[in-house]
């Protein structure tokens, strides 16, 4: 059943299948990205894991040289799950990577679980990537020479984490795969793959998960059960969540939902209840 909502702010009152671009936009309503600061009483806000200013990125050169991100500006609050979505090529993946620490912006700051990027040198932020966000893609980057044991072990001992075959064989049992340990991605199912590739995300133990359509190379029940995964992990563990995706079902799962096009962020970053169709 639909039900209406009122926003306290503006006198608009609007179902819940109306598309957003509908609703009038009032910008105390997005108390989720910048705390109000005329709310009048004492409120607590979780401290934030990703914070994002002004950041601009361009990609190629001369005249192919493309501006992809455009003063964006966002903040992810600590075991916060947010939904990017928007058209292709609307700057969502390269926003992703920007978090990640795997693009650096021609301007803007970018701080992640404290951490300024600006002020790390490339292997400084090759180290705190590996050590605090756990990243997974759409096409999985397993090493085909590797088993599933090893894919999620040598990241582990790259940054010098202790005991890595083991932790790494806990991670696998715990996304299913305590089975499969010594099979080759060859020898696994897609699904597999992205489980293992999960496993690796997440073995150390990191304070941000992001993940690049997660379920775009699977097919649809294949692709539930690593959504699934996903958010039990992102609820077990606390961690901050941020994925890509144009799955409007998936996104609708997120603590909330922002909205890129053309390079921007669309609206207000809103709650997981007024989700329109991302395409």
């Amino acid at each position: 059943m639909l039900v209406a909502r009122t926003s306290s702010h503006a006198n608009v009152r609007v179902s819940l299948s109306t598309a957003a671009k509908e609703v009038p936009y009032d910008f105390r309503m997005d108390t989720l990205i910048e705390p109000s600061s005329s709310a009048g009483h004492s409120q607590t806000l979780k401290p934030d894991t990703i914070s994002i200013s002004n950041v601009n990125l361009s990609l190629g050169s001369g005249a192919a040289r493309v501006h992809i991100l455009k003063d964006i500006s966002l903040r992810i609050a600590r075991a916060e799950a947010v939904g990017l979505i928007g058209p292709s090529g609307s700057g969502k993946s390269t926003l992703l990577m920007v978090m990640a620490g795997l693009e650096r912006p021609d301007s803007g700051e970018v701080v992640v679980d404290g951490t300024a990027f600006n002020a790390l040198d490339e292997d400084s932020l090759a180290r705190f990537r590996g050590r605090n966000v756990g990243i997974v893609f759409q096409s999985f980057h397993l090493i085909p020479t590797m088993t599933a044991l090893e894919n999620v072990a040598v990241p582990l001992e790259l940054a010098g984490i202790p005991d890595a075959t083991q932790r790494a064989a806990r991670e696998l049992e715990s996304v299913g795969l305590g089975e499969r340990l010594h099979h080759y991605p060859t020898q696994l199912s897609g699904g597999e793959q992205q489980r293992v590739a999960l496993a690796r995300a997440l073995a150390p133990d990191p304070a941000i998960l992001v993940a690049d359509e997660p379920t775009g190379n699977l097919d649809e029940a294949t692709g539930q059960q690593i959504v699934d995964l996903l958010f039990t992990k992102h609820a077990e563990r606390g961690m901050t969540l941020v994925l890509v995706t144009h799955d409007t079902s998936l996104a609708q799962r997120c603590d909330r939902v922002v909205r890129l096009r053309s390079g921007h962020i669309d609206g207000p970053a809103t709650d997981r209840h007024w989700v329109e169709t991302a395409e």
